[in-house]
């Protein structure tokens, strides 16, 4: 059993996040919802809902507008080619989500993420520092990661 689970708060979008993660991530599954009871002045409303993103457990709570997600903690996607890049980077900023530099974006629901393909560590972290100072300039004037773009840049 997982020791860690991401626990988001959000403004009475719970299940909508949920629901549309699960449209983006395969082997995505809900877990449970709990509602308001009977009586309760959001009857029927989600008030936890739990589920899994390939394998990894989440919990959305509609805890109301007291707080808001900031970029100081993010979500990171490890991708293996640009097509799985540009699906997240497509899907994580529809519907009002906001690009962002180096590969970060903000989703519609104010959530950062990460969209980091599996070669830009390896290029950053080369053991020939010109490649990687190359592959860093790169990345640093990119939104959406283009793998093409950055081992080019890395190449010289």
């Amino acid at each position: 059993m997982q020791k860690i689970t991401t626990f988001l708060w959000f403004d009475g979008q719970a299940e909508e996040a949920m629901n549309h993660y699960m449209s983006i991530f395969k082997n995505s599954k809900e877990l449970s919802v709990t509602r308001w009871p009977k009586g309760h002045a959001d009857e029927g409303k989600v008030v936890v809902a739990s589920f899994e993103l390939d394998g990894v457990p989440f919990l959305a709570l509609n805890g109301g507008p007291q707080y808001k997600f900031t970029e100081a903690i993010s979500l990171s996607i490890d991708c293996k080619t640009q097509e799985e890049v540009d699906h997240f980077w497509t899907r994580l900023t529809e519907g009002g989500g906001e690009p962002g530099p180096c590969g970060w974006l903000k989703d519609k629901f104010g959530v950062s993420w990460q969209v980091v393909p599996e070669q830009l560590p390896r290029l950053l972290g080369d053991a020939d520092r010109a490649k990687a100072g190359r592959a860093m300039n790169a990345m640093m004037q990119m939104g959406k990661i283009d793998i093409a773009k950055l081992e080019e840049a890395a190449k010289g």
